[in-house]
């Protein structure tokens, strides 16, 4: 049975290390439910620290390399918070060609970060993605999870400002 002191990170009251649990007691504990274990860790906590990444490795019996391994291959999953806003620039070949390097680099200078980074005041996270699947409406950006496709750096610069002039 899973306890709090096995998660230091987390509060002792915490009802989300309940839920992850039962999660995995779900999916009965099958090494083949690490990626859908990771995202209910990630919808529960916000984020995977390397705490919870170690407790869902003993849980399932998966070497921690391998949960690492997969925390870091997907662009879904992140190690660290990420911003009330999160904007996911993809650098497949199609978007990269169609001008994704210019709109990154516009981005990370407005707003002061590089890929991977969050703004100091936690309003934004710009994230950088292999390829999205949608190489036909390139340049393609997601914006909070929505798709934008055929998307210019000025587009981009005013949907990430109005982020940041929101109270």
């Amino acid at each position: 049975m899973a306890t709090a002191a096995a998660l230091p990170t987390k509060a002792p009251a915490d009802n989300r290390l309940k839920m992850l649990d039962a999660a995995m007691t779900r999916h009965r504990h099958q090494p083949d439910a690490l990626i859908e274990i990771l995202h209910t860790a990630q919808e529960l906590y916000g984020y995977l620290d390397l705490d919870c990444l170690k407790y869902v490795g003993r849980c399932l019996k998966v070497p921690p390399s391998r949960v690492y391994g997969v925390a870091t291959f997907y662009n879904v999953f992140t190690l660290k918070p990420r911003g009330e806003h999160t904007c996911v620039v993809c650098l497949g070949t199609a978007c990269y060609v169609k001008g994704t390097a210019t709109i990154l680099s516009a981005l990370e200078r407005e707003h002061h970060l590089e890929v991977g980074g969050t703004t100091p005041d936690g309003t934004l996270s710009l994230v950088s993605a292999r390829c999205l699947g949608a190489c036909g409406l390139a340049p393609v950006l997601v914006f909070d999870q929505e798709i934008a496709g055929r998307v210019t750096a000025e587009t981009a610069l005013a949907r990430t400002r109005n982020w940041m002039e929101q109270p």
